[in-house]
């Protein structure tokens, strides 16, 4: 019992520089989305808030899964930690690392999000995505959904039809 007491106090945190390592690689995130992507600094600008996922990933064979961990910043400045976890079933084989920021473009989509205990992207998320000339393709300025998802730096491969889902919670790094 005592053992056990000593290897739950490991991962509280306390004294981790996990926090530092999470910001550094969201760092390195945002400056890979702003130099490839452009248009997205003034998605950014846009936004009051973005929740940055430097690496999601994830593998299937029939299930399957990912994980990734980020921060969520307003006005540039890392306000929490969260984790993502996703859960897939169907027709799929492979395994990819991507990365992803979550845009909020209005004040509630943001109050929401962080009083919830855990958040699952669903129909309130608008994906953006590249179009052949590596270009991000969205009508920010016309777009009414109070979240835009940028997924980006995909590498791997992952193939299949299936049905999957997003789950984001707050972490203590």
């Amino acid at each position: 019992m005592a053992s056990g007491g000593l290897l739950a106090g490991c991962a509280n945190g306390v004294g981790s520089n996990g926090a530092a390592k999470i910001d550094a690689r969201v760092d390195q995130t945002l400056n890979h989305l702003y130099s490839t992507y452009p248009s997205t600094r003034d998605l950014a600008g846009k936004s009051v808030g973005m929740l940055v996922m430097p690496l999601i990933t994830e593998a299937g064979f029939g299930f399957g899964g990912g994980y990734g961990r980020g921060a969520l910043r307003v006005d540039g400045a890392s306000v929490d930690y969260y984790s993502a976890t996703k859960g897939s079933f169907g027709l799929q084989v492979g395994a990819q690392q991507y990365a992803h920021v979550l845009f909020f473009m209005t004040q509630d989509a943001l109050l929401n999000y962080r009083r919830s205990s855990g958040w699952a992207a669903g129909a309130d998320v608008e994906y953006v995505f590249k179009d052949k000339g590596e270009n991000l393709r969205a009508e920010t300025t016309t777009s009414v959904a109070p979240v835009l998802a940028v997924i980006f730096g995909q590498a791997g491969l992952h193939v299949g039809a299936t049905l999957e889902g997003v789950k984001y919670s707050r972490i203590i790094p």
